[in-house]
């Protein structure tokens, strides 16, 4: 029985299901004919190319594309001209989705929403986010944001990955390459799902992946529920000696087939078989929140004890920052409101406000905003005028990827600032225009990495995330 034979003896013994797990951490795999070398991604070796403003980020994704409209992007003239058609010098001629496009009126819409200025940013957000009111001087807004895709899925998949086409590797898994770990008993890269309805678009395991880059790279999914990772606990009859006799055996097959073979992912393999090992014991501990104050509770609100929440996900997140996890990604469904916007959107922000308000409020109390980036948003906005019928008290919104916002706070990060411009129907931006590679560029810059120097060579061409574009946003960064 040769080396190869003899592994996959020993791999048998473990259950399927658990070996799919411990051999992948979520069933990641270099493509095949990737060419894997280190030396080809100029960061790839822990070292930052300069000093980092951000150990860690923490990005509160709103999947579904919220209205900046009804939320920060303050425009009067909607109410004025509510039920007037969009003037057709403003719209261009610009493209529609399938789901408007067959529209012979474009009515300018705007509920019932108030807005006012708030902090000595004197920032605009609406009445529907009454615990952002209470931070907006730690808050810096891009309402300038832009991008190519105008649906959901190559939207989404854009910002987390710099291509709509799936296959790339995801924003964690970039930073997870390129610095390393800062805690050897947990992923450098974690996520956490939650949604406000059941009918939202749906996310894939796509956003979280690897791509080219090793498996070990990948996002590993925190589920709610007693088993917050799946198939990581020992089976029936197998004790902690018992496993670490068998993963350092494993190991030494592994060792002896890399030298045989010369494939990098069997050494992403072995280091995931040993962070499985490990996270049989950080991850209950990490994951516990029974113990935390009551105050800590009453700061994130009480869907903070309801595991699998938006606020129960945030609160974790903190905890996940503490224990040193580089790249927490969050994503909360339920914001697609292509109709009955007004109700929906009263019931989302409900869900989501405190929580990512308290987030910001405990990072800092306990000196960690300092160092911790947070980056909150969707993958495009919603258009100005409404998607099928309007009335007094109810409209929908399509997708508008020519403009919206998202916020962001933090470590380099300005505190209090509006950055970017729209044009007084909120359609177009007249200043400050922010693409989406240029805001993975600059997050790149606050981990302390050049965008355009973490190249990784697959199938002959060298990529990056950021592909052939981005600048770093610098009037935002302190």
């Amino acid at each position: 029985m040769n080396v190869k034979e003899h592994i996959q003896d020993v791999e048998r013994q473990l259950s399927r299901r658990e070996f799919l797990f411990k051999s992948g951490l979520a069933l990641g795999a270099t493509a095949l004919g990737s060419i894997i070398n280190p030396l080809e991604a100029l960061a790839g070796n822990g070292t930052p190319h300069f000093a980092p403003k951000a150990k860690r980020v923490i990005y509160l994704f709103q999947s579904g594309a919220p209205s900046q409209l009804e939320l920060f992007d303050y425009k009067p003239k909607l109410k004025q001209m509510f039920g007037q058609e969009l003037p057709a010098s403003v719209r261009g001629g610009q493209r529609l989705t399938g789901m408007s496009s067959s529209q012979k009126s474009f009515p300018l819409a705007m509920g019932k929403f108030q807005f006012a200025q708030y902090g000595h940013s004197r920032a605009w957000m609406s009445d529907l986010l009454p615990h952002h009111h209470q931070i907006a001087d730690e808050l810096t807004f891009i309402k300038s944001m832009h991008t190519e895709a105008i649906n959901h899925d190559p939207a989404v998949t854009f910002f987390q990955t710099g291509n709509q086409q799936a296959g790339r590797p995801s924003m964690g898994s970039w930073v997870s390459y390129g610095l390393g770990s800062d805690n050897k008993n947990l992923p450098t890269f974690c996520v956490l799902l939650s949604r406000s309805n059941n009918y939202d678009q749906p996310l894939y395991a796509k956003l979280w992946g690897n791509g080219f880059l090793p498996s070990e790279h990948q996002g590993v999914m925190f589920r709610a529920g007693k088993d917050p990772v799946l198939y990581l606990n020992d089976p029936d009859g197998m004790d902690r000696t018992s496993r670490r006799r068998m993963l350092d055996y494993l190991g030494k097959l592994h060792q002896e087939q890399f030298k045989q073979e010369q494939d990098a992912e069997i050494n992403s393999r072995i280091s995931q078989y040993e962070m499985a090992y490990r996270m049989q014991t950080s991850v209950p501990e990490t994951l516990d929140i029974s113990k935390e104050p009551d105050y800590i509770y009453q700061m994130y609100g009480e869907d903070a004890r309801k595991p699998g929440t938006f606020a129960a996900n945030c609160l974790l997140a903190r905890k996940l920052a503490e224990k040193d996890v580089k790249f927490i990604q969050l994503y909360h469904q339920g914001w697609d409101h292509h109709g009955g916007l007004p109700e929906n959107i009263k019931k989302i922000t409900k869900d989501v406000d405190q929580a990512s308000a308290a987030l910001i409020k405990d990072l800092k109390q306990r000196g960690m905003l300092e160092d911790t980036l947070v980056v909150w948003g969707g993958e495009f906005g919603r258009t100005n005028y409404s998607q099928g019928k309007l009335t007094v008290d109810n409209y929908g919104r399509d997708h508008h990827p020519r403009c919206f916002t998202i916020w962001m706070a933090g470590a380099g990060i300005k505190k209090g600032m509006t950055f970017g411009e729209t044009d007084e129907f909120g359609y177009n931006i007249v200043r400050d225009p922010v693409h989406v590679h240029d805001f993975q560029a600059t997050l790149l810059h606050l981990m302390g990495i050049d965008h355009e120097k973490m190249v990784f060579k697959h199938q002959g061409r060298r990529y990056r995330l950021t592909d052939v574009a981005g600048k770093v946003v610098k009037p935002i960064l302190v």
